[in-house]
């Protein structure tokens, strides 16, 4: 914990507990100090989702928007893995002074890793159907990219029914299989996307490919 702990940032800490009560175990609540961005964390309850305690730092996307000064909007309900790749929703909320200047951050992490196990029940009885298949003017719409690659990946996954982290190799060679037989390699960067979605190397990924081919 930060020595001086800035006054207004000093007025959340006792809603680090109670969030982290009220929503139980999987929800892991940060308050953090701007003071002092390499020891920033002024409260953490269930630091265990992501493996921190009070001596940690900040996640790397909420330093990066402080370092950048990107930092006008909340972040609000985004995903991430934790390193073990269990799969986080997370929201960040900056906290600011009398002068609007921002001076820390208020960051919840919820593991929704066993949700996301359960989402195929659901999946599988609303019988949701959506296949993709590239064509050259998809692949060419550099607008369309980052939106049609992310679809692609997320519903391979899904049709697996489990988190990342629970997946065997074989399975992750069978959700590279359907996405090359998609052509989502096709799009400049699909290998680093989905080597990092599967917590695996790029190097990995190519020995999936050479290993499908």
């Amino acid at each position: 914990m930060p020595k001086n702990v800035h006054p207004i940032i000093q007025k959340f800490i006792p809603l680090v507990s109670v969030i982290a009560q009220t929503f139980g175990e999987n929800c892991e609540v940060v308050l953090h100090d701007f003071s002092d961005l390499k020891f920033s964390i002024a409260a953490i309850e269930n630091g265990h989702v992501t493996g921190r305690d009070n001596t940690s730092s900040m996640t790397e996307i909420s330093y990066n928007k402080v370092v950048e000064g990107n930092i006008d909007k909340d972040i609000i309900n985004y995903t991430g893995k934790s390193k073990d790749g269990r799969v986080l929703k997370s929201s960040t909320s900056f906290i600011r002074d009398d002068n609007n200047e921002v001076i820390g951050c208020f960051c919840i992490n919820f593991d929704i890793t066993e949700l996301v196990g359960a989402r195929k029940i659901f999946n599988d009885i609303i019988k949701i159907e959506s296949d993709l298949v590239l064509s050259k003017d998809e692949i060419d719409d550099e607008n369309k990219v980052n939106t049609v690659l992310s679809q692609l990946v997320n519903h391979a996954i899904q049709e697996f029914g489990k988190p990342i982290v629970y997946m065997s190799k074989e399975e992750k060679v069978a959700i590279v299989k359907k996405l090359d037989s998609q052509g989502t390699f096709l799009i400049k960067g699909a290998i680093d996307y989905v080597a990092n979605v599967l917590c695996v190397s790029r190097y990995t990924i190519y020995n999936y490919l050479d290993e499908i081919r």
